[in-house]
């Protein structure tokens, strides 16, 4: 039997990594197991749906590398086949026409103003086995009728759903746990139509650090933004693979076609999964330290070409030197501009915390700086001399390295945090702008003027 799988979400609002962890998981089974990977558009709900909405949800999907065999297919035009289904379940009895008061009508016709809902069977299991969360089972009796068609004229997701996998033949429902309560009433109506039930594999839950289910008003969540903040795609497939499964060999870090091959659906873990961003930024730090320069650099133009710097201050072969300083220290292709701006701006950003931390709080920072553009006016202009240069005065002041260079690196960076300090002064700067810098700051130093802290 071939596998079908379907990804069928619904544009009213932007990817979420949630969904995205859905359609890695169908697309993952399908390839894993040769099966059919099919994209359907569940666009029913005329008033939210959005055109714009459904092009960034495709866009985000070609994004992550996650291609569909068929569809889209957009629910919306298979409304008469709705209608017809709906018709035949007034015709035996299986559903009725109900008022806004949701008061019974007597009748078999559709009619505008007038719902449909499908007839609870009474003192009925409905049981299922789920590949994620085994038995499953819900008593008719807590289940009340529920609505399949609008007063509007529009299927209700359940019956859309129902009979799209049955003439889809999907095989395999992979979706979020948050659905699992409908399924009794899919499951009901895929027996009223006579097709054949799905294998169902309901997803754990994503939640937040506090162990809450992931907010769209709360948490950090659209994989748009994801996207922009310079997250490869790679990066962020390989982590949502390990939301809910795991690696038999718990070699977590990988490309995707090594998951496929370990993937099955049957190792997916019921219980919830924590979606953690400390461990997205370390996935996507390894898969950026993986990139081959020329990979590397393409990526990043597009952060280059929105930088501060103005177009005719930014020098290719100096960024092409910095390129091997900074990418291991990246943890997304938009850090890269943080580690590089001051070398194309006229004077480095200024940074009131890091000036507060180092100049202000800091030891002996106007010494240090005395000392160091002193001897760095001289001394060889090479990373191993530049560096002893300013050890060399830091051990005169009782300064061990760590502390000697940071008053120098704020000087000439701006920052306390950044690329190889003295590799980064003695490649890709010239002497002059260096000392320039650090006379600068050794001005501010001795004016007062600590960063407008005040």
């Amino acid at each position: 039997m071939t596998h079908r799988v379907r990804f069928a979400p619904s544009p009213t609002g932007y990817l979420h990594v949630g969904s995205a962890r859905t359609a890695l998981f169908n697309w993952l089974h399908a390839r894993s197991t040769g099966g059919t990977f099919v994209l359907r558009i569940e666009d029913t709900d005329a008033e939210r749906n959005r055109p714009e909405l459904t092009s960034a949800l495709l866009a985000e999907l070609e994004w992550l590398g996650l291609d569909w065999d068929e569809g889209p297919y957009y629910q919306s035009e298979r409304r008469d086949r709705h209608r017809a289904v709906v018709e035949d379940l007034l015709a035996r009895d299986l559903a009725y026409l109900c008022d806004a008061d949701n008061h019974e009508v007597g009748g078999t016709t559709l009619s505008d103003g007038l719902a449909v809902r499908f007839r609870m069977p009474e003192g009925r299991i409905v049981a299922f086995d789920d590949i994620v969360r085994g038995e499953v089972s819900f008593d008719t009796s807590d289940l009340e009728d529920f609505v399949i068609w609008r007063s509007n004229g529009s299927p209700m997701f359940l019956l859309a759903n129902a009979v799209d996998d049955a003439d889809m033949d999907i095989t395999h429902a992979i979706r979020g746990e948050d659905l699992l309560s409908g399924v009794p009433k899919v499951l009901l109506l895929l027996d009223a139509i006579g097709a054949p039930h799905p294998t169902y594999a309901h997803l754990p839950l994503l939640v937040n650090e506090s162990r809450q289910k992931l907010s769209k008003r709360r948490d950090d969540v659209a994989m748009g933004d994801f996207r922009d903040r310079g997250y490869l795609p790679e990066a962020m497939v390989n982590y949502l693979a390990l939301l809910g499964w795991g690696p038999p060999d718990d070699v977590e870090v990988r490309p995707i076609g090594e998951i496929v091959d370990l993937f099955r659906i049957e190792d997916v873990n019921k219980a919830a999964a924590f979606f953690d961003l400390r461990k997205l930024e370390h996935v996507n730090a390894t898969h950026l330290r993986g990139l081959a320069k020329p990979d590397f650099v393409e990526r990043v133009g597009p952060w280059l070409a929105d930088a501060p710097w103005s177009p005719e201050r930014f020098d290719e072969g100096i960024f092409d030197r910095m390129v091997d300083l900074v990418q291991e220290k990246l943890r997304t292709l938009g850090d890269v501009v943080r580690f590089v701006d001051f070398l194309f701006l006229d004077d480095p950003v200024d940074d009131p915390d890091s000036w507060q931390k180092v100049m202000v709080d800091g030891p002996l920072a106007a010494e240090m700086l005395e000392g160091a553009a002193r001897a760095l006016a001289d001394c060889p202009w090479e990373a191993e001399a530049v560096k002893g240069a300013v050890f060399e005065v830091g051990e005169g002041l009782g300064l061990k390295l760590g502390k000697a260079q940071a008053p120098v690196r704020v000087a000439v960076t701006g920052r306390t945090v950044g690329p190889p300090l003295f590799e980064t002064m003695a490649e890709c700067m010239e002497r002059s702008e260096v000392l320039r810098r650090i006379e600068v700051a050794r001005a501010r130093l001795g004016s007062g003027t600590a960063a407008d802290s005040t």
